[in-house]
């Protein structure tokens, strides 16, 4: 397993790492996606360790929590092998403070992880969202109490927008606070809009990406193609309306160039857009769930050895789509692209 630094930071992270979101399967939105209980969290942690990977991803939202307590099990007596992320600030009910990342929120939400956990320490703390109600000095003072007390060894951001994540970082860097090492961020073969602003904002500053559902939300599992019918066990039937929209036109001729490369290789649809994935800057880690053991496998499988240049190519030429303003003009006019040079002539990170 190849590991890479988790942006500018000192933490080395494997490039596959798992998503606990799987685990326990209670709730609706954040509940529906499995119902892994402990005994066989633990035999999946157990192929996880194995085969080299050693960071496993959660959120207190996953489950109302017991994701957590699942996963927390599943790592009992092994603490010490793994890194432990998980996410605060979505809400968890309807009280006044059961949702956001004021300081009194971050310090229970945070305690309460570790309980839920059974740890005295998470690697990764990070914020689900931004909260625009509470001022960002807060947020990041309290975090930096948080590392200080020994609870929280780095921080992070999910689904920040560019400014939101520039703030906090400049804030942070203001006040001597830590500053968010990662980003956690959705983006695949189908979903590329982390590529025109959030990406060069990573390169610029040093903040590695983490990728959640490197997969399109399932729509890249091999099982959907051009004229054939959804399984009926697709879990895209209950979710697909949570997902980021894409257009099945858009969807089938990423697929279609998916197939061809699957053909070439004799690598698996998904294992080929995990790959891909890891090819492209600013990528530190990618999340891959797994219902059973089989599709932990198959996604353990998407290492070990890499697609072609004209391979990737190919892949950016099926999903490329146009870009929004202010963006769109840095392709076709020769003098946008002297002062903004593409993204992918950067290395990966």
């Amino acid at each position: 397993m190849e590991f890479r630094r988790l942006g500018v930071s000192g933490l080395k992270v494997p490039v596959l790492s798992f998503g606990a979101g799987t685990f326990a399967g209670r709730g609706d939105l954040f509940g529906n996606w499995g119902n892994t209980d402990g005994r066989e969290a633990r035999r999946l942690v157990d192929i996880c360790l194995d085969a080299g990977v050693t960071m496993f991803d959660t959120a207190d939202v996953y489950s109302n929590g017991a994701s957590e307590e699942v996963l927390g099990e599943a790592i009992r007596g092994r603490r010490d092998q793994v890194i432990v992320s998980t996410k605060t600030g979505l809400p968890m009910g309807e009280g006044p403070d059961d949702a956001g990342a004021s300081r009194s929120r971050l310090v229970r939400t945070c305690e309460a992880a570790l309980r839920r956990l059974g740890t005295d320490y998470i690697d990764l703390f990070q914020l689900h969202a931004f909260d625009a109600g509470t001022p960002v000095e807060e947020v990041v003072s309290a975090l930096d109490d948080l590392v200080r007390a020994g609870k929280v060894r780095y921080v992070g951001a999910s689904n920040f927008s560019g400014w939101e994540l520039m703030k906090s970082l400049a804030i942070a860097d203001e006040r001597g606070r830590p500053r968010y090492i990662s980003h956690q961020v959705y983006y695949s073969l189908v979903g590329r809009d982390y590529e025109w602003e959030l990406m060069p904002l990573g390169l610029d500053q040093g903040v590695g990406a983490v990728v959640w559902s490197p997969l399109g939300w399932g729509r890249l599992t091999g099982k959907v193609r051009r004229g054939s019918a959804l399984p009926a066990q697709s879990r895209l039937h209950r979710t697909a309306d949570y997902g980021p929209p894409i257009e099945d036109e858009h969807l089938y001729q990423v697929v279609d160039a998916l197939d061809e490369i699957a053909e070439e290789t004799g690598k698996a649809v998904p294992q080929i857009a995990i790959n891909w994935l890891l090819q492209r800057p600013t990528v530190s880690s990618v999340i891959i769930g797994a219902r059973n053991e089989e599709q932990l496998r198959q996604n353990l499988g998407s290492v070990g050895w890499r697609l072609t240049p004209s391979q990737m190519a190919k892949l950016d030429t099926a999903s490329v789509r146009t870009a929004p303003y202010p963006y769109f003009p840095y392709r076709r006019q020769e003098g946008f692209a002297r002062l903004n040079r593409p993204v992918t002539d950067h290395a990966v990170a």
